[in-house]
């Protein structure tokens, strides 16, 4: 009883009240009124998820064969009928050296998945005896004041996924910083509204590769001469710029937009400052703070691979740029590996903002 009351709060919290409704069914408590409900929210989204999978499989297949036939009509043209008949042998008995190189089917993303999970554990265990074998020797050069030996091995793919999660979380971090309480100030103050509107509205939708440029013209000089990786500092503060905006814009309204009652209501209690900020202002303006809030981490999300791409730091940007730039046949793929891992990455991201939002605001919201 106790585990069925905790899986259903965990499954609430997260946004994913689809599972209780699911173990209900199971069980027989599911009620006649709800069974519709469940039907559209269980049964059709699955339905739809097997259709996708569907057109993707035969969509993969036809553009597989129009290539196939492509290039078996480029030999036989360049090099004549034995060379296309070859080519058309080698590309029927799955050689990789000879298949068209296009979109991959559902089947091969899933073997490529697989193989990035080997990948990992190979990967893993061998950092592991690293680790192990020069324990000792780190000791030694610790005691002796030395910098410790460490692990310059390639990451593997779920590294690469903690570490963008590591950048678009300290940008993140960054951007609330700077845009929450900069927007309380510029709601509070229709004066500094009018000072910074200018700069919100020229910045706001400057391109994330600009910010990286910018952040790198400043990081690089500020590190000269410095041996540390700066590609991490780099990426996170140009993430955070790139998306503090939607916050900064929320904050300020929600402030600017709190019932004037509740101000005067300070005013008569005689608040301080920092008092009516934290204990009337904040409070009535977190719907619409938390609003930017996710906004910000979407875009976070959005703006990092292209940004991780630029700064060649080792997460999911530089994955999928090193893929593309490989052209190995199970390349594609991998691609489409990291496509459905930033895809789900984000949706669990942005169900853990809203349930933190339901969790403290009295502003209840519903997932789209």
């Amino acid at each position: 009883m106790k585990a069925s009351l905790t899986l259903g709060k965990v499954s609430d919290f997260l946004g994913l009240g689809i599972f209780t409704t699911l173990k209900d069914l199971f069980t027989g408590k599911l009620e006649k009124e709800d069974f519709k409900n469940f039907l559209r929210k269980f049964i059709v989204p699955l339905a739809s998820i097997f259709l996708f999978l569907g057109m993707w499989h035969l969509g993969a297949k036809s553009l597989y064969n129009i290539e196939a036939e492509f290039k078996i009509e480029k030999a036989l043209q360049d090099q004549g009928q034995v060379a296309a008949d070859a080519l058309k042998a080698c590309i029927a008995s799955g050689d990789s050296s000879c298949q068209p190189n296009t979109l991959p089917s559902p089947a091969q993303v899933w073997e490529s998945f697989q193989s990035l999970l080997r990948d990992h554990n190979i990967i893993s265990a061998d950092k592991a005896a690293f680790i192990e074998k020069t324990a000792a020797l780190n000791e030694k050069r610790i005691a002796a004041g030395k910098d410790p030996i460490v692990y310059t091995g390639r990451p593997s793919f779920v590294d690469q996924i903690f570490r963008s999660l590591q950048t678009v979380f300290a940008g993140f971090f960054l951007a609330l910083l700077i845009a929450v309480p900069l927007g309380v100030f510029i709601g509070l103050s229709p004066t500094l509204k009018s000072a910074f509107n200018w700069f919100i509205q020229i910045f706001k939708p400057v391109s994330p590769v600009v910010w990286y440029l910018l952040v790198f013209m400043i990081v690089k000089t500020v590190l000269i001469g410095s041996t540390e990786d700066s590609s991490f500092t780099i990426s996170f503060i140009s993430v955070g710029l790139c998306s503090m905006w939607a916050t900064l814009v929320n904050t300020a309204m929600g402030v600017s937009t709190v019932d004037k009652d509740f101000i005067n209501v300070a005013k008569v209690l005689k608040l301080g400052t920092f008092q009516k900020i934290f204990k009337v202002v904040l409070p009535s303006s977190l719907p619409l703070i938390f609003t930017g809030l996710k906004i910000t981490l979407s875009v976070a999300w959005m703006v990092l691979i292209a940004i991780e791409l630029l700064a060649q730091s080792p997460g999911l940007g530089l994955f999928v740029w090193e893929e593309f730039q490989n052209g190995a046949n199970d390349s594609n793929a991998k691609i489409i590996v990291a496509m459905f891992a930033i895809g789900i990455i984000g949706f669990l991201l942005d169900r853990i903002m809203l349930s933190i939002q339901n969790w403290i605001s009295f502003d209840k919201q519903d997932a789209i």
